[in-house]
């Protein structure tokens, strides 16, 4: 993960050359795991990757807010991801991290369970996303096939509505001030 700045600024379908000679299209992308199962976004939507803090819980926000964050200075709303996708709960751990993204001009965090590493796979391996219901997997944008494995591509810009990430930057702006790392100590009288 050391080599994430690095690799942003690179270009996610750019063609690369193969032996063949021939020329296709690279997908870089930050996999991470959610109950087992392996996603990736695209490395040039990850602002950055953050270990997990103590987040300050806001009255009244949506399910799958988990609280908001003060990173260097601004407030950043953070989303639970296994909320949003309807899983389970799960017990943070040393592996949990924050990955931090811009959508539709908003600042936020997800939370995920780990973060595995910088993936490449040719765009040729991604196939579009299976029709299993009526919503049709609306935030997977495909699947890629990867050494025997399966990775769950995201589109980030459909996890969240309009009217969500619009009501996050809301609550953001709204919040009282997220709490440093080092507590704040108050004399009661």
């Amino acid at each position: 993960m050391s080599d994430l700045k690095t690799q942003q600024s690179a270009s996610i379908s750019a063609p690369r050359e193969h032996s063949n000679g021939s020329s296709r299209g690279l997908l870089q992308l930050v996999g991470f795991r959610l109950q087992g199962e392996e996603y990736g976004l695209d490395i040039l939507e990850v602002q950055e990757i953050i270990r997990m803090q103590n987040l300050t819980r806001v009255p009244n926000a949506p399910d799958f807010v988990e609280g908001v964050i003060n990173l260097r200075g601004k407030v950043i709303p953070v989303v639970g991801l296994r909320k949003r996708f309807g899983l389970p709960p799960h017990e943070k751990t040393k592996d949990s991290r924050i990955v931090v993204v811009e959508l539709k001009g908003d600042v936020l965090g997800f939370e995920v369970d780990s973060v595995s590493e910088v993936l490449r796979i040719p765009a040729d391996t991604v196939e579009p996303a299976p029709r299993l219901s009526m919503r049709n997997n609306e935030y997977i944008s495909g699947v890629g096939k990867l050494e025997g494995r399966l990775l769950l591509l995201l589109d980030v810009n459909r996890l969240m509505t309009d009217v969500e990430s619009g009501g996050l930057s809301k609550l953001a702006e709204g919040a009282p001030a997220a709490r440093s790392e080092e507590p704040e100590l108050v004399n009661a009288r």
